[in-house]
């Protein structure tokens, strides 16, 4: 099998890292890639760290539409300019992972109180598949379009399913303390992400809410089969990946630390990418760095009653580009670890 692919967005984080991983990819073929800051320039010099890959020019947005050779577009565009591009790509027959925002939310209301604007393509957001393979992996398989997850959602998501499914934990009352490397702003420059600015400085943002709260709140509501609030803090940490999700819960039953992990660890026993760390070890953002791995851990407060559940991930791999690669995967027909085993880097 050789896998024709389109990087849309090359030159930005998320595109240089699906980039990097479907370089070492053995059923794909690097076809085109876009970016309107460096068109017409050789992807060399956005990324000097790519140069082993064969030789490619970026190209503008719009000459995509007119190739023939595409069989998948990863938009690794800003949220809004996907909804524009997507439906002219899926009229050309090209299969699309999605990794913005604009296919995530079923409700086009809702995307317009969080994103200000009316969406675009409204007739697309039904068929738009959520693309957490833990969740929806036989769904994945047979879409035309991947709305691949956030970074945030999926580091809350994957600890919170096996609770939410076993009804083990009170929906209404769920508080979600989240920190993210400074990669997870993207690549465009920003004084609040200057070195000078997070560097030795630890920081909350967007207290008020961020864009990612309807996106889990929507996840979870289907996880729980009833609505579900949640309150959701996310952090800007001084490192340049890694995403740490603390979950804070209020347990409907009583359960003993040990019967809290084998649930986690029942639920994941046969997914590939999701690991259950040991008891009295913590999961560590620097355990997962460069990898398509989420560690997850589990601690119940004796004193308190709250249970703890601590979710890490690469907010670069297993937070997108990683997740997108093992999304193509499913959608055709392969492993979807292919292209995806290598081991974290430490430190």
């Amino acid at each position: 099998m050789s896998i024709s692919v389109a990087v849309l967005g090359a030159t930005g984080y998320t595109g240089g890292e699906l980039l990097r991983l479907l370089g070492r990819h053995p059923e794909v073929r690097i076809a085109h890639v876009t970016s309107e800051r460096y068109a017409g320039k050789p992807l060399r010099q956005a990324f000097p760290h790519l140069t082993a890959l064969p030789e490619l020019i970026c190209r503008p947005l719009g000459d995509v539409h007119g190739v023939e050779d595409v069989d998948v577009a990863f938009c690794a565009l800003p949220h809004l300019a996907s909804m524009r591009e997507v439906p002219q790509l899926l009229a050309r027959s090209m299969r699309v992972v999605d990794l913005s925002a604009d296919f995530r939310l079923h409700d086009p209301l809702i995307y317009r109180t969080w994103y200000g604007t009316e969406h675009l393509a409204t007739q697309l957001l039904a068929e738009a598949v959520y693309g957490l393979p833990e969740l929806h992996r036989h769904a994945i398989a047979t879409a035309r379009l991947v709305a691949n997850p956030g970074c945030y959602p999926t580091s809350v998501l994957l600890a919170l399913a096996p609770l939410l499914r076993e009804e083990w934990i009170d929906t209404s009352w769920m508080i979600i303390d989240s920190k993210s490397g400074v990669s997870g702003a993207g690549r465009s420059a920003s004084q609040d992400n200057l070195f000078t600015e997070v560097e030795g400085g630890f920081r909350a943002y967007k207290v008020e809410g961020h864009r990612h709260t309807p996106e889990m709140e929507q996840e979870l509501s289907l996880l729980a089969g009833s609505d579900v609030r949640i309150r959701f803090v996310p952090h800007l940490l001084p490192q340049s990946r890694g995403i740490l999700s603390t979950c804070h819960l209020r347990p409907r039953v009583v359960r003993s630390q040990a019967e809290w992990q084998e649930t986690l660890r029942t639920f994941y026993r046969d997914e590939p990418f999701v690991r259950v760390v040991e008891p009295g070890s913590w999961p560590a953002t620097s355990h997962v760095r460069g990898s398509n791995y989420c560690h997850i851990g589990v601690a119940v407060d004796s004193r308190t009653g709250c249970l703890t559940v601590l979710s890490v991930i690469d907010n670069l791999v297993k937070g997108a580009a990683g997740q997108a690669v093992q999304n193509m995967n499913l959608m055709f027909g392969m492993d979807e670890r292919t292209g995806l085993e290598q081991l974290p880097l430490f430190p």
